[in-house]
């Protein structure tokens, strides 16, 4: 619910009509009247004092028309060429009136159009008394003309008619919901709305400012809290790193210098996975020898080679079958005779799996 103000202006006395409206119902609260003195100048009521959303409506007497016609009839097209078309027919010239339009009639593809026009002199002086109140009315209409463009006719526009009080609450609703005209325009165009749009947007605007900076700070804060993990967690390694590999000196990555020392293991990952020396060792002396010498054990991941001596080719024939009890593949690879009367072999064999 909400009020609203209708200030109908007349060349003696001014009306004017309080609204209550529900939506898009408007019913008469109060309905007061003023006399005016002088030409259009009177003191508004104390009711229309700063009030938000305020209605003027002009007298009869203070516009002035012309009957064009144009092959179109989008008004703001119309508002577009006015100028041009009235502008030889006026003394003063157009630059120094307000225009508004209203279609009247059509035939033959053209279109009547009714121009109404105010001297802006005349405007400024009333928008001015009613501004030095705290009033800005959101459109300048005139009551009388709705009722003549219905059934338009040009001679009727100079015979003033003045409806009844009743009437013209009525034909003041009608204006409040779609104006006939409004001849608030160019440097007289109604702001108010488009200062609150503005207002909002610089409130929007700082608030916006206000979440980005917040927003900044909360980033600019994880930044250096991440920073300083980084930086813990860099010294940290570097520790452990030199705990590690405490020769080193010169460390310059200590992650990918630590990549290169874990390829380097598994690189020898064959040479040391898997092999169990001593349990071979133990194997070998639960073997019967009869004066056979192992000189050299070899064992990785792959092969086992045994070099030694033996007294005889046959001894060695001997070995070769009890090792091949315990191991795989067991094969003599190589046999000589020594200088001593003894014979040297080379077996090589696999450990079993199981």
């Amino acid at each position: 619910m909400g009020e609203s103000l209708f200030i109908d202006l007349g060349e003696k006395e001014v009306n004017t009509y309080l609204f209550e409206s529900r939506g898009s119902s408007y019913s008469a609260k109060e309905t007061r009247n003023y006399p005016v003195s002088g030409q259009y100048e009177f003191s508004p009521a104390s009711e229309a004092r700063n009030m938000e959303n305020t209605y003027l409506s002009l007298p009869l007497s203070c516009l002035n028309f012309r009957v064009i016609e144009l092959p179109f009839s989008d008004k703001e097209r119309i508002r577009e060429v006015l100028p041009f078309e009235l502008d030889g027919m006026m003394l003063s010239g157009a630059d120094n009136v307000i225009f508004d339009n209203i279609v009247v009639g059509s035939a033959d593809q053209k279109y009547k159009v009714l121009a109404v026009y105010i001297e802006k002199d005349l405007l400024k002086k009333v928008l001015d008394s009613l501004r030095a109140y705290g009033i800005d009315p959101v459109f300048v209409t005139c009551l009388e003309l709705r009722g003549k463009v219905k059934d338009f006719s040009l001679p009727d526009l100079l015979v003033p008619v003045m409806p009844e009080p009743e009437k013209r609450v009525g034909l003041a609703v009608e204006e409040i919901k779609n104006p006939t005209i409004n001849l608030r325009r160019q440097e007289f165009s109604y702001t108010r709305d488009l200062e609150k749009t503005r207002k909002s947007l610089r409130v929007t605007a700082v608030l916006l400012a206000l979440l980005i900076l917040v927003l900044s700070a909360d980033i600019f804060l994880k930044i250096i809290s991440v920073r300083s993990e980084v930086s813990a967690l860099k010294n940290s390694m570097r520790k452990e790193y030199k705990d590690i590999f405490p020769e080193e000196k010169n460390i310059m990555n200590e992650l990918y210098q630590l990549k290169s020392h874990m390829k380097e293991l598994q690189d020898r990952e064959d040479i040391f996975v898997g092999i169990n020396p001593l349990d071979l060792l133990l194997k070998f002396s639960d073997i019967e020898r009869h004066g056979i010498v192992f000189n050299e054990i070899t064992e990785d991941k792959a092969n086992i080679v045994l070099k030694g001596e033996a007294p005889s080719l046959g001894d060695i024939q001997k070995l070769k079958d009890r090792l091949g009890g315990i191991l795989a593949d067991v094969t003599i690879a190589d046999s000589k005779t020594s200088g001593r009367n003894t014979m040297l072999f080379t077996i090589t064999a696999k450990e079993k799996r199981v």
